[in-house]
């Protein structure tokens, strides 16, 4: 088993061995290829050395070549897009031409606003190429004249190439130079602007005020303003207006449209047919009737109104949808305001010379009128005329309520001052009848007193005592004022009664006038606005109490006498009662007599009610005193030779038979409430004849 191993091990040892050997023989073959690649790489190394020595001049070239092309892109670009520009200004050119031969054709609305808004488009299009052109072409022609000169100098081309690139440059600068501004001034970018003015001018023309001048069926209804063009009619306005604005043209726009819509809105308010306007002096007003300046001034209050609210919201909101987009809305109410201005100062100069002109006492309710209209009207004016633009015209417009209120303030006291004053005018009528000045003034002060015009003439004299005092002052309550000064106007009439009342030579007339007077201020005022404001207590305490005590005062100066004639004390003393008797009674029926006829021209009282008073008391007065004579003396004589007292009260009762004075001084009779009870219907003068008559036969006792 021993020597069995050992040859094993033996056999692994020569194996071994061999394997050694042949990579020992392997590895200096390894070694010899080595060598001859490391030869080969330095070979390699010296033979690309060699190359890039010799391709560095190549690689110099291609870097020089590289950035020539750019520079010459550089130039050339920009120069192809200003060939292209100039092609597409061409093409635009064409297609403006079709497109305005289409709309002039065109005779639908519609359609021809369309092909109007494709105008504008255009003309928009060949304005922006223009300008591109106009922008671009000389940097570009310059970049190009750059790109010449530096290859004429380094000749880093051929001269063909270089002399070709040199004519480009020429016939491009030279098309630059002469088309550019033809393109701009005088070519069809020009012709097309002048047919947008023409169109713009027309276009405004057409759009007009409606129902302006026409009645309307609810006059209640509020005043608004309506649109003056359809949407697509204002977007081509718009458009038009833009579009010349962008062209230079925004003067000329501006011009037609303040000129076109001035007419257009001035024509509108002369279809009111505002003739009144052409007389705006104080001193041709003074001169006109009161009837057309009444007129006048009422349609000057409704003209204005419907300028303001329908007329000029119209035109503002016109301005709005086409100028509003121009510089950013800046000019749009400058033009507005350019078409009201002088339409308002028609409207202004005719209420400033109303304001002006004579104080009269009738103005007053018309200037109130226009006052009351401008309060009404003082915010949306003040909303229509908006911003710095309108400053002067609503300056104008305050100025002119300043006048108003001036005006309206100073016919009030005036008014007073002219009752006072006419204290010795005119003489008192001679029948005592109410004076028409008491009349008018008492009219006057109704009407001012009533809702319509209390309320402005309260408003006046607060800022007329505000503008005197000092806005820091408290001025009186509305009411307050109105009711001191309407009272100051009451007691300067009072004093004006009393006046004229003091010029009666008669003693009766004075209180006949009085009673009559007070009366009438005292019925025709109570339970109106004109009571209510100066209280039923003051009008009681004073006018009632006036009439009363002129009442009295008639009662005992008219039939005081005749009473005291048939006073029986003196008879009682004398023993020819007859006599005497005969005397007292021929003396009271003389009396009657003189007294009834006076009554006829007189001493008329003319307020039925009044009238009625007066004939009662006057009955109770007298009636009974004559009866009691009567049925005390008639004994004594024959009584058929007497009037009976029943007719005693007849004859009264046709003193006041309730016949109303008239116009020509004759009395009128009344219906048959004015015949006398009792069936008495002759006249006083033939039942006191007959008295005399048989008087004078009676014998003496």
């Amino acid at each position: 088993m021993a020597p069995n191993e050992e040859d094993s091990t033996l056999l692994k040892l020569e194996l071994a061995c061999t394997d050694l050997k042949n990579l020992l023989r392997a590895s200096a073959k390894v070694e010899e290829t080595l060598e001859k690649i490391d030869s080969k790489f330095e070979d390699t190394e010296e033979t690309l050395s060699t190359a890039a020595k010799r391709l560095a001049p190549l690689h110099s070239l291609a870097m020089t070549a590289k950035a020539l092309e750019t520079r010459i892109n550089r130039a050339v670009s920009p120069a192809l897009a200003l060939l292209d520009s100039f092609k597409l200004a061409e093409s635009l050119q064409q297609n403006l031409l079709a497109v305005s031969s289409k709309a002039s054709s065109e005779r639908n609305t519609k359609r021809r606003l369309k092909q109007l808004l494709k105008y504008v488009d255009c003309v928009d299009q060949l304005n922006a190429t223009i300008t591109t052109i106009s922008q671009d072409g000389e940097p570009v022609i310059q970049k190009l004249q750059e790109v010449v000169e530096f290859l004429s100098r380094t000749k880093a081309t051929d001269q063909y190439r270089t002399h070709r690139l040199r004519e480009t440059l020429v016939t491009l600068k030279t098309l630059y130079e002469n088309e550019v501004d033809a393109m701009r001034f005088d070519g069809l970018l020009d012709e097309s602007l002048l047919n947008l003015q023409d169109e713009f001018e027309g276009m405004l023309q057409q759009l007009k005020h409606q129902d302006i001048g026409e009645s309307r069926e609810d006059e209640d209804a509020e005043i608004v303003g309506s649109d003056l063009g359809s949407e697509m009619e204002v977007q081509v306005l718009r458009g038009i207006a833009e579009t010349l604005a962008n062209n230079d043209c925004l003067d000329i726009c501006i011009d037609i449209f303040v000129k076109v819509r001035y007419r257009r809105a001035a024509k509108a308010l002369m279809r009111l047919n505002p003739d009144y306007l052409k007389t705006y002096s104080p001193e041709e007003i003074d001169q006109m009737e009161w009837e057309s300046l009444e007129t006048a001034i009422t349609l000057w209050i409704q003209h204005f109104e419907l300028a303001v609210k329908t007329v000029f919201i119209s035109e503002k909101k016109l301005c709005v949808q086409v100028l509003g987009g121009i510089m950013d809305g800046v000019i749009w109410l400058e033009c507005f305001v350019k078409i009201a201005d002088k339409i308002m100062a028609v409207f202004f100069r005719f209420g400033e010379g109303v304001a002006r002109s004579s104080k009269e006492p009738q103005k007053l309710f018309k200037l109130l009128d226009m006052f009351d209209s401008l309060e009404k009207l003082k915010i949306q004016f003040s909303e229509v005329f908006e911003g710095e633009a309108g400053a002067d015209i609503c300056t104008r417009f305050r100025e002119l309520e300043k006048l108003l209120i001036h005006a309206s303030s100073k016919v009030f006291w005036e008014f007073g001052l002219q009752i006072e004053g006419n204290a010795d005018g005119f003489p008192p009528p001679q029948d005592c009848s109410v004076p028409k000045l008491v009349r008018y003034a008492i009219n006057y002060l109704k009407y001012l007193a009533t809702d319509i015009y209390s309320v402005s003439m309260a408003k006046v004299l607060r800022t007329e005592q505000i503008w005197k005092a000092g806005i820091l002052s408290k001025p009186e309550t509305d009411e307050n004022l109105l009711n001191d000064s309407i009272t100051n106007i009451m007691e300067a009439l009072q004093r004006n009664i009393e006046s004229k009342r003091s010029h009666y030579r008669d003693k009766i007339q004075p209180h006949v006038f009085a009673m009559n007077t007070y009366w009438y201020i005292y019925m025709r005022t109570r339970n109106t606005e004109l009571g209510k404001l100066l209280g039923d207590k003051y009008m009681k305490k004073t006018y009632k109490v006036l009439t009363e005590e002129s009442a009295y005062l008639y009662q005992r100066q008219a039939w005081g006498p005749l009473v005291r004639l048939l006073d029986t004390e003196d008879l009682k003393k004398q023993s020819t009662v007859g006599a005497i008797m005969k005397s007292k009674m021929d003396a009271f029926f003389r009396g009657f007599e003189e007294i009834s006829q006076k009554h006829r021209g007189f001493y008329v009282i003319q307020d039925i009610d009044l009238r009625e008073q007066i004939r009662e008391a006057t009955i109770k007065f007298v009636v009974p005193v004559y009866t009691e004579f009567f049925n005390s003396y008639s004994s004594v004589v024959q009584a058929k030779s007497y009037i009976h007292p029943q007719s005693v009260q007849g004859l009264l009762g046709q003193i006041f038979n309730g016949a109303d004075r008239v116009s020509d001084g004759k009395f009128r009779r009344r219906d048959s409430k004015d015949r006398l009870a009792g069936g008495i219907s002759t006249s006083i003068e033939s039942d006191i004849k007959d008295f005399r008559r048989s008087g004078s036969n009676a014998s003496d006792i």
